[in-house]
């Protein structure tokens, strides 16, 4: 049973695509071998670091402890809210003027995104198509 879990976790590590490999990689299998590690033992730590580094590797989004930070830090910069007659979720896509986007500071880890608030909600967008990728709660 060990065995089949540990080459499971494994395969699934070496299945990601190489470009996925980046922060979000490795900061997903650190937070999953650390929650595994802690409810299971050994065999929760591999499970979890495999299973967070897949889904670490999702790639420009805001892990669940940073997003209190950056919403933090965004409201304290006092960015204007852009207002939108659509959803505000994750998919829809913003016009590509009259929204000002904002870098993402490097300190959280987040790669290729630009955020901006819309609607009074802080969301992380992608700048090529200006779909919202992560509505931050």
């Amino acid at each position: 049973m060990k065995t089949k879990t540990l080459l499971a976790a494994a395969a699934l590590a070496f299945t990601l695509p190489m470009t996925a490999q980046a922060q979000g990689l490795v900061r997903g299998a650190e937070r999953g071998a650390q929650e595994g590690a802690d409810a299971a033992g050994p065999i929760g730590g591999i499970v979890g670091g495999a299973v967070g580094a897949a889904t670490g590797a999702v790639g420009g989004l805001l892990g669940v402890d940073d997003r209190p930070r950056f919403r933090e830090y965004v409201t304290s910069r006092r960015v204007r809210s852009y207002d939108y007659d659509g959803d505000v979720r994750v998919g829809a896509v913003l016009p590509s003027s009259g929204v000002t986007y904002y870098e993402v500071p490097s300190e959280y880890g987040v790669r290729g995104r630009r955020y901006t608030i819309v609607n009074d909600r802080v969301v992380l967008v992608d700048p090529g198509s200006h779909r919202i990728v992560q509505v931050i709660e």
